[in-house]
């Protein structure tokens, strides 16, 4: 084996390390909305995460400009509701389905600028795999159309926190992304605390709810920081397309969310867009997890 194939082994192994543990992370999360909600989890894994971002990034170090304050401010606002939406969405549809979904906002900002006649054979296989998600009537028994509105809206935000981001952590990286966890966390643990009150406290559920923040945003956080830079952008792009399939796994090993050949077929369409798109793009970036 050369050495440029074993020195980028080794950061394909943690970015999907990273990935594995996000859609594990959203599974453990599914499991506390008896207890709290949606909303009430959502809170827990931004206020929780946001504190050990804190602890391992330390940002208050950082000088800031008022522009990249503003600029910090937009990224995390994108990045609360992101999990917000994401958590409504896992409410009343699969885990892998509402991923993919998710997954239709970094695709559309990949190819917003698309001119090229191969772009558009990537949108239209996107365009189709979204087409047999949507509550139509093609299944037997439709998906839920509130919670496929909540995981579209989750992609918009996920495309919002791709644009911020980029600009966000140009200058500060990893400290960017724990101040943009403690805004989210200051915007959605109010709507957490409405709904769930001081169950959001229950020593039963701080344990999982420490592993939901851990898997979900702290962990992948800092693997990610690690790993995507020493890998090309195509590369990070074709990674980042096997997610809808992991979180689809992820719902049926451990929340035993079976799919409709529909709704795999669906889900593969959306991959092989988003693979497509990073392998024949021009000037691929990376799409960052969906924290």
């Amino acid at each position: 084996m050369s050495l440029k194939t074993d020195t980028v082994a080794v950061p394909i192994a943690v970015l999907i390390v990273a990935m594995v543990c996000f859609q594990v992370g959203a599974a453990m999360a599914k499991g506390l909305f008896p207890a709290v909600g949606a909303s009430g989890a959502a809170a827990l894994r931004l206020a929780l995460a946001s504190i050990m971002l804190l602890a391992v990034w330390r940002p208050w170090r950082t000088r800031l400009s008022m522009r990249e304050i503003r600029v910090i401010v937009l990224y995390g606002l994108a990045l609360g509701w992101m999990n917000f939406f994401f958590y409504l969405s896992l409410r009343s549809i699969p885990l892998g389905i509402a991923v993919a979904l998710e997954f239709t906002g970094p695709l559309g900002l990949a190819m917003a600028a698309s001119r090229r006649a191969i772009d558009f054979l990537w949108i239209l296989m996107a365009a189709l795999g979204l087409l047999a998600l949507l509550p139509l009537g093609l299944e037997a028994k439709p998906l839920d159309a509130l919670g496929v509105g909540c995981g579209l809206a989750a992609g918009l935000c996920w495309a919002l926190y791709i644009f911020y981001g980029r600009k966000a952590g140009a200058a500060h990286g990893a400290q960017t992304t724990a101040l943009g966890m403690v805004v989210g966390a200051i915007v959605i643990t109010p709507i957490g605390a409405a709904q769930s009150g001081v169950q959001l406290l229950s020593p039963a559920i701080l344990p999982v709810a420490f592993g939901v923040a851990l898997l979900s945003s702290a962990l992948p956080y800092s693997l990610e920081m690690w790993a995507m830079p020493r890998l090309p952008t195509r590369t990070v792009g074709v990674l980042m397309s096997l997610d809808p399939a992991m979180g689809a796994l992820s719902g049926l090993c451990f929340l035993g969310e079976s799919l409709s050949w529909i709704q795999w077929a669906a889900i593969a369409s959306i991959m092989a867009a988003s693979a497509g798109s990073a392998v024949t793009g021009r000037t691929a970036t990376p799409q960052l997890l969906p924290e």
